[in-house]
């Protein structure tokens, strides 16, 4: 006897809507309406649920095009100079310490930075999960070797100087001294150098080194790696495609960072405008005015600081106190940023640059007419005599004296224009000003070098690091010394000497904060500005913090950081 076979379940749906037209079409629109209320209102409170409990995160992706006026030649460690060179380095190279977003030293390729007490010794420990780019392991003897290369006088680094005396123990594979022969509380800045695979370099002579192709192909450990290089018709380096580099670090986010060079700032512009790129560093400031709102502008004060220094030695005028007093005084710093650069600075009135002056007293500060009007005060109270038409004299050494100055500096861009300005407010005040302007190099050799001048308007690269011995101990008057005031001043010698060898920072900033105050009692130079770096972008590339860096290749310094897409997640998913 055959089964009845079991009846089949019908689908929900077909249940809904069988019952749907057994009903009037008044129920029917009811329930439809019911319905559509029931959906609308679930969808709204999901939508709720959703910003309240879900954040948005950087994602991975996007591509990056970067401009940069200049050729790529040494991008290498031991060999970068120009702006491009250094820019790539910084993203194809890694050192055992880099900057951090706070503009702090972190470890990078070190696991470990010890200073002994007496700060001689730094022990570093490598991460065991390092490599270079062809997956060899980065060991101690890269480290030694490339701080070899850089101390080796005929390879003609340019940062040999950072490394002169330091001596290099290799303890194991992972582990090395670096060990000083006096202390240096700065030096531990040295470490963000890149690390050079001695594998490959060592088989290179060094007369054969500047000519490897690895200069141009280079071989790192740094955030990104080389992917691909392309070249122009003539067979000139066009670009670079670079790509994240994994190893036991975190990975950029960055997909990919085309790397576009320029020859002139006339081809960047064209090329920003047109959308060929999305970002460069390489933009003057005249240049920035001309951008839109579909244009992100990060600006961050360098520590540098534009001064004019006087020699004493080769003018009567200068020795007076009063006369150097009164130059300073009647410079309207603010308005010399906005007229010089445009904004992108900020006014310094000590050799420290803008926003890192620990001292507790301020210098005069008055603006426009008032600040003439503090000038003529000073001259007048030391005892200058205002003539009938128009200028100042004193006798000084037994002599009669006109208030003159001679300002010698380069002959481009914000030097010119800076003593241009300087010209004009000191000749309001009636000071006979004359301006001598010299191509650099000539303006190094013949001029700097044998301090050969009045005055001098130069810019001093103080770096993060805050080490004014190089610039103001009277030791280094003489060249190569740096100290182009040919200022001397036992106090102050002893202040720098403690700052850069105390290995405790309230130590530290007291003796920074002393010897500003002792140089803005004696004014040995006007000091003016610190330039921005500026970086040009657009908005939907998010760059992580850039502060406090020194040079402008320290953008980079987390690159991994930065992103260009987003998404959304639940918060639960973020942890």
């Amino acid at each position: 006897m055959e089964q009845d076979p079991v009846p089949k379940k019908r689908p929900l749906f077909d249940l809904f809507f069988n019952y749907l037209e057994k009903r009037s079409p008044s129920d029917r629109f009811i329930i439809y309406t019911l319905a559509v209320v029931f959906i609308g209102a679930l969808a709204v409170s999901l939508i709720s649920l959703n910003d309240r409990y879900a954040t948005t995160i950087p994602a991975r992706g996007g591509v990056l095009t970067e401009g940069i006026i200049g050729t790529p030649r040494f991008v290498n460690p031991a060999l970068a100079m120009t702006r491009v060179d250094n820019d790539l380095t910084a993203l194809l190279y890694s050192g055992l310490m880099r900057i951090d977003t706070n503009g702090t030293l972190v470890p990078d390729l070190a696991q470990s930075v010890t200073v002994s007490e007496d700060g001689l010794v730094y022990n570093v420990v490598l991460r065991d999960d390092i490599t270079f780019h062809d997956n060899t392991k980065i060991n101690a003897e890269d480290v030694a070797y490339t701080i070899a290369l850089i101390q080796n006088p005929d390879v003609k680094s340019p940062i040999r100087g950072n490394w002169s005396g330091v001596s290099v123990e290799v303890l194991n594979e992972r582990e090395l001294n670096l060990v000083l022969q006096d202390p240096y509380t700065p030096f531990l800045e040295n470490l963000t150098l890149g690390i050079m695979p001695k594998h490959i370099w060592n088989a290179l002579s060094i007369e054969e080194l500047p000519f490897s192709q690895h200069n141009a192909e280079p071989i790192g450990s740094g955030p990104y790696r080389l992917e691909e290089v392309t070249r122009s018709k003539t067979g000139l380096i066009s670009g670079y495609v670079l790509t994240p580099w994994e190893d036991g670090r975190a990975s950029a986010r960055i997909k990919e960072i085309h790397v576009s060079f320029f020859v002139n700032e006339d081809e960047l512009i064209t090329a920003y405008t047109t959308e060929k790129i999305m970002s460069s560093a390489s933009f003057s400031y005249e240049t920035l005015a001309a951008f839109g709102d579909d244009t992100k502008i990060v600006s961050e004060p360098l520590p540098r600081v534009f001064s004019v220094f006087f020699n004493q030695n080769k003018s009567a005028v200068l020795r007076d106190t009063g006369a150097r007093e009164a130059l300073s005084a009647a410079i309207d710093r603010d308005e010399l940023v906005d007229e010089v650069l445009l904004g992108y600075g900020e006014p310094v009135y000590s050799p420290l640059p803008a926003g890192t002056s620990p001292a507790t007293s301020t210098p005069l500060r008055e603006n426009g007419a008032e600040a003439i009007a503090a000038a003529r005060a000073i001259l007048l109270e030391s005892g200058w005599n205002e003539l009938e038409g128009g200028g100042w004299s004193k006798e000084i050494d037994g002599s009669d004296t006109v208030l003159a100055i001679t300002i010698a500096t380069a002959n481009n861009g914000i030097f010119e224009d800076t003593a241009y300005y300087l010209d004009r407010v000191w000749s309001e005040l009636g000071v006979e000003v004359s301006i001598e302007l010299y191509e650099q190099t000539d303006l190094v050799q013949s001029v700097i070098r044998p301090r050969d001048y009045q005055a001098l308007l130069y810019g001093m690269e103080i770096g993060r690091a805050l080490d004014l011995y190089p610039f103001w101990h009277s030791s280094q008057r003489e060249d190569p010394g740096l100290n182009v005031a040919l200022y001397a001043n036992i106090t102050t010698d002893a202040l720098l000497t403690k700052a850069r060898t105390t290995q405790d920072p309230t130590e530290r900033i007291e003796s920074i904060r002393t010897f500003e105050e002792e140089i803005l009692s004696e004014t040995p130079a006007v000091f003016l500005f610190s330039p921005s770096f500026v970086y040009v972008m657009r908005p939907h590339i998010t760059t992580a913090d850039i502060d406090r860096i020194a040079r402008p290749h320290e953008r980079f310094s987390n690159i991994r950081d930065w992103y260009m897409r987003e998404e959304s997640v639940w918060n639960i998913f973020t942890y």
